[in-house]
């Protein structure tokens, strides 16, 4: 990435799609931190092994998922959807106690897997609508997420990082993938066809 600021309004449609993705139950079990500070992106580029997107990206997006689901956090959900659309919060009693009955009695890792999940799919999305808008973007999973959230503060928000998607242009003189061909796996052996 060449260091070049994305217009704002770039980064809000790319932010707008990752908040309409869907997810299980409408939960959005996670939050996304947008860091533009360059000296919080050079604390973090050691943990994510040294990776320059990071550094060299204009917004740094990082994705974290819900470390459990909580009653609380349930209720709060569905509190706003029924600000939203009008209708008394006690709609939702007997579908929030069915998601109460099956989040609550597993375990927070398995919990914390299931939010992680979610926050993908507004991930992709992310993605998708940055290169809609000709906006670089580089999916990372290389980082140290233990390291991150102690960084970040995000225990005491009740959040673990699942990913990172710097977002940026990309520096055309110096990469060396930029004039490759772009090689995925033949569309006849990825897409298997059922009868």
């Amino acid at each position: 990435m060449n260091g070049q600021i994305v217009p704002q309004e770039k980064i809000d449609s790319i932010l707008e799609a990752a908040r309409l993705a869907p997810t299980s139950s409408g939960l959005q079990p996670f939050k996304i931190l947008v860091i533009t500070n360059p000296e919080l992106k050079a604390k973090i580029q050691p943990v994510a092994f040294g990776q320059t997107q990071i550094v060299d990206s204009s917004h740094l997006l990082v994705f974290a998922a819900w470390d459990k689901y909580t009653a609380e956090r349930i209720d709060a959900v569905f509190a706003h959807t029924a600000v939203e659309r009008g209708i008394p919060a006690s709609s939702f009693d007997d579908y929030t106690t069915r998601l109460k009955n099956m989040y609550l009695n597993q375990s927070a890792q398995t919990n914390f897997e299931h939010a992680a999940r979610q926050a993908y799919i507004a991930f992709g999305l992310a993605i998708a609508a940055a290169a809609e808008l000709q906006v670089d973007a580089t999916p990372m999973e290389g980082f140290d997420n233990a390291a991150l959230d102690e960084l970040l503060g995000l225990p005491e928000q009740g959040l673990k990082s699942v990913t990172l998607l710097p977002l940026g242009y990309r520096d055309q003189e110096n990469d060396w993938l930029v004039n490759q061909k772009k090689v995925r796996t033949p569309k006849e052996e990825l897409v298997l066809k059922l009868a």
